[in-house]
């Protein structure tokens, strides 16, 4: 029988508009931990209620286990309220996510987000459900909060909605929520009204009102780190009950994330934050990931300048 882990004392809901963390890196491609921080308070000065750090766009799988720790801690060290972080602990090796789960706890996240263990495919609900179980009863921590992270484009692996049920029934309480990614808003929908309560956060911010007006959580979004401002004017909008504002601040923040993401992302948004910042921190990227040809980050920018992106 799964152990009880569930904290007897009231745990803060993760909600509301959540950038997806790019990892600047030095010229020698490491984390640059300063930059980091200084990324991450911006974010959040822009109107981030949260970041989710080392997930895909925080090329996460381009990282040990010992760099994300480190740059965890050196982001809590520098200010950044461990509470606003959701950190990605997945891993294709259970002790790694083990381990990375507990840094997080440690450093005062409210929540861990899990990428499923995305090597061996064809495993079946069984297999995903004794690497979650594994993972908690492991941790074997009150303070747990697992948030499911769904995006079988890039894992081949996905979460089915029957797996999200059964581990809500064996660990309530710990399984709290999920990113999903997929990009697929009848599932969103589907989520939302199936498992009222599940903290459901859509994997774009294209979905931000949508997944607002459904009771969702609200959205964990790579592009986030440049539509932070337009992203928070659509949530408050809903939240003051302007429907007509926030559908028109919806269609704008919509247009700039369908014009981001025609681009390849992550070297895309790097290309923005370095044109941005004039920062050259932003020029670094571990491979396999190669930065935009030319002239490419600069046409993106004056198209998103075009459809009324906030400045910094």
């Amino acid at each position: 029988m799964a152990q009880d882990l569930t904290s007897k004392k009231k745990v803060e809901q993760l909600t509301g508009v959540f950038a997806a963390a790019l990892t600047p890196m030095d010229d020698g491609l490491n984390v640059d931990h300063e930059a980091f921080a200084a990324n991450c308070r911006r974010l959040l000065d822009a109107g981030c209620h949260g970041l989710g750090i080392f997930g895909t766009t925080g090329e996460a799988n381009s990282l040990s286990a010992d760099e994300r720790i480190a740059a965890l801690e050196a982001l809590v060290a520098g200010g950044i309220p461990g509470e606003r972080l959701l950190p990605g602990t997945g891993s294709c090796a259970l002790t790694e996510a083990v381990r990375l789960s507990r840094a997080a706890l440690e450093a005062g996240a409210l929540g861990v987000l899990v990428l499923l263990p995305f090597y061996y495919k064809g495993v079946g609900d069984d297999g995903l459900f004794r690497f979650f179980a594994g993972l908690i009863e492991r941790v074997a921590d009150p303070r747990l909060r697992v948030y499911l992270y769904h995006f079988p484009q890039m894992t081949g692996v996905g979460i089915s909605p029957s797996l999200i049920e059964r581990l809500l029934e064996a660990y309530p309480g710990v399984i709290v929520g999920t990113k999903d990614s997929a990009g697929d808003w009848g599932r969103i929908e589907a989520l939302c009204r199936e498992f009222p309560g599940f903290r459901v956060f859509a994997g774009t911010e294209r979905f931000l009102l949508d997944t607002l007006r459904q009771d969702g959580a609200g959205c964990i979004s790579a592009t986030v780190n440049v539509t932070a401002r337009q992203a928070r004017l659509v949530h408050d909008a809903h939240v003051a009950g302007r429907d007509e504002e926030a559908a028109a601040l919806q269609k704008q923040l919509t247009d700039l994330r369908e014009t981001i993401e025609a681009y390849p992302t992550i070297p895309a948004l790097k290309g923005i934050m370095g044109r941005l910042t004039g920062e050259d921190v932003w020029r670094n990227i571990r491979p396999p990931l190669t930065n935009l040809e030319e002239g490419r980050a600069d046409e993106l920018l004056s198209r998103l300048r075009k459809l009324g992106l906030h400045q910094e």
